[in-house]
């Protein structure tokens, strides 16, 4: 990893497409065929939040999209093919929540940084939680969507060991630390309060597990404030 190399590149977060087909559709070459595909797919994320996948049949899809059968397959060749373009999305509304200013705010306040990004996360969690439960039950059923989501989940984790690394190289979070490990451990944490409040429906303070996350990341990591000491060497 090179220290504070912060810059997001074209390529750094995406994924390719799930390949449980033979070929893949060509992407539409005009504006009607991208307003067609874009119908269809937010169709179909209807379509799954409200019946799951196994239950979600294409013609729920076609008809809520206000297309035919045929349309679909000149867009999609299956059910599973719509339903990665589906996760493909929330995938990049979960990974950039909007938020430009935080990068630029890393070196007056850590802290406040990671609150902010906690607060994003779980907040982008709270809009794609009924896809999570569908997520869920795909990757439990079909390999493909578990190494796919194995490989989204890497994506997370290697962004926050990016971070660590930063943090580490000025001086302000624990220098023994694994950065992937530690990234991890700790995005998995998040990602499970996010589960267990937002789709699984346990709770739903968002405030409160903000400042927990948040505590347990900065406690988790030694992190210190730019005024403090460094944490040194053991």
């Amino acid at each position: 990893m090179t220290a504070r190399d912060t810059t997001k590149r074209p390529g750094d977060d995406s994924l390719p497409p799930l390949a449980v087909t033979d070929g893949e559709k060509a992407p539409p070459v005009t504006a009607r065929g991208e307003r067609t595909r874009a119908a269809l797919i937010t169709a179909a994320r209807r379509i799954f939040e409200r019946d799951g996948f196994s239950d979600a049949r294409l013609t729920d899809i076609t008809a809520e999209a206000k297309c035919s059968t045929g349309t679909f397959y000149t867009y999609f060749d299956s059910k599973e093919e719509i339903l990665d373009a589906v996760l493909a999305l929330a995938h990049e509304d979960m990974l950039h929540p909007g938020l430009p200013h935080v990068e630029t705010r890393a070196q007056d306040d850590p802290y406040a940084v990671l609150e902010a990004a906690n607060r994003a996360y779980f907040e982008a969690y709270k809009r794609n939680a009924k896809l999570r439960l569908v997520l869920e039950q795909v990757s439990a059923n079909i390999p493909e969507f578990r190494e796919k989501r194995r490989r989204r989940g890497q994506v997370f984790a290697t962004r926050n060991a990016r971070h660590i690394k930063d943090l580490q190289d000025r001086g302000l979070a624990d220098p023994d630390l694994d950065p992937l490990v530690a990234a991890t451990a700790l995005s998995g944490m998040v990602s499970r309060m996010a589960y267990q409040a937002f789709a699984l429906g346990d709770y739903a303070d968002l405030d409160q597990m903000v400042v927990t996350a948040t505590r347990l990341w900065a406690n988790a990591i030694r992190l210190r404030g730019p005024e403090e000491p460094g944490v040194s060497e053991s």
